[in-house]
C-alpha cells in the first residue's frame, strides 16, 4: 500500500506534515511526497504519484488565500484534480484551506492541521475498501471543523 502526499510551497502549514505523522501512525503504508509551487500545479502533481510513483490513492493538500481571485484559482485547481482523478481511475483527496475561514492564524492552522489529519485516515480507510466509510454515511462528518452530526427528525 503506498499514499501520495502532494502539496504546495505557497501554503502557510504544512499539512502534509500532519498527514504523514497520522499516517505512519495509523499504518504501515509507504508515502511518497511531492511538492509543487502552487494549488494548479497539483493535479500534475497527483497523476504523477499514481502513474510514476504507483501510489494506490494521494491526498493533495493547498492554501487559498483572502482574495476573490484566491477562491476562483482554487475552485480551478480543484476541476485539475476532479480531471486527475478521473484520467487515473485513482481516488485523489482534495484537502484545501480557505485563509477567510478563520479570523485568526491560530485557527487557520488548527483548521489544516485537524482536516490534514481527518483526511489521511479518511485515506486509510480508503484503502481498505469502499465500503469502509458507509458506517459514517450520513453522520454531518466534518475536516478542519467539528462534526455536525446527523439531522434527526422526531
Amino acid at each position: 500500500m503506498k499514499i501520495g502526499i502532494a502539496d504546495t510551497t505557497f501554503a502557510r502549514v504544512d499539512m502534509a506534515k500532519f498527514a504523514i505523522e497520522t499516517i505512519k501512525k495509523n499504518s504501515d503504508a509507504k508515502i511518497a511526497r511531492y511538492t509543487v509551487p502552487g494549488f494548479k500545479d497539483l493535479a500534475v502533481a497527483c497523476k504523477k504519484l499514481v502513474e510514476e510513483d504507483k501510489c494506490d490513492i494521494v491526498v493533495a493538500f493547498g492554501m487559498a488565500g483572502k482574495m476573490p481571485i484566491d477562491r476562483q484559482c482554487a475552485h480551478e485547481a480543484s476541476l485539475g484534480l476532479q480531471q486527475a482523478q478521473l484520467m487515473a481511475n485513482t481516488h485523489i483527496l482534495e484537502v484545501f484551506v480557505h485563509m477567510d475561514e478563520a479570523k485568526t492564524e491560530k485557527e487557520i492552522y488548527s483548521i489544516a492541521k485537524n482536516r490534514a489529519e481527518r483526511h489521511a485516515l479518511n485515506a486509510l480507510a480508503l484503502l481498505k475498501g469502499k465500503t469502509e466509510l458507509t458506517k459514517y454515511a450520513g453522520m454531518g462528518r466534518r475536516q478542519g471543523k467539528n462534526d455536525d452530526g446527523p439531522i434527526k427528525i422526531k
